[in-house]
């Protein structure tokens, strides 16, 4: 099951639909090897909300696109538990999909691999952890009909 929850104040036309929600979670999935159902909880908020969230547990005063709480740790994830919640800014998500030409339903699906493969246990710190996440998303992205998120991007990402 997924949730798909809207902050006050978020227009539900603007943002991805529950479909398109779910088919951006299922091809993160898919490209981490899960083919079962998955529960989880994407939240569109605003750029107040995940800036507090960023510095209550980041440390870090200021907005950002994504965040991810994983509720599982460990190199077991049960399926039969929520895998966690992931939370975009949808002023950020906008503005970010703008600088980069794209549209905000395009990269709110990138940002929802991203954050998916997140609560899967994958990271970004180490360059090779980041090259197999990326190519992970890359694949995702390939399957959803989308654009490939890191060509001609930096590797600077530190918004999750």
């Amino acid at each position: 099951m997924i949730d798909v929850l809207l902050d006050k104040g978020i227009d539900a036309a603007q943002v991805p639909g529950d479909a398109i929600v779910r088919h951006a979670v299922a091809a993160a999935c898919m490209q981490a090897g899960i083919s079962s159902k998955v529960m989880l909880c994407v939240r569109f908020s605003d750029d107040e909300a995940i800036r507090a969230l960023n510095k209550q547990w980041r440390n870090k005063d200021k907005a950002t696109d994504v965040l991810s709480f994983p509720m599982q740790e460990g190199p077991e994830i049960s399926l039969q538990e929520s895998l966690g919640d992931i939370i975009l800014s949808w002023p950020f998500v906008v503005k970010e999909a703008e600088r980069l030409g794209l549209s905000p339903q395009q990269h709110a699906q990138h940002l929802i691999v991203h954050g998916v493969l997140h609560l899967l246990g994958f990271v970004h710190g180490e360059d090779m952890d980041a090259e197999r996440m990326q190519s992970l998303e890359r694949k995702a992205m390939q399957q959803l009909g989308l654009h490939d998120p890191y060509l001609g991007e930096g590797n600077g990402d530190d918004n999750d």
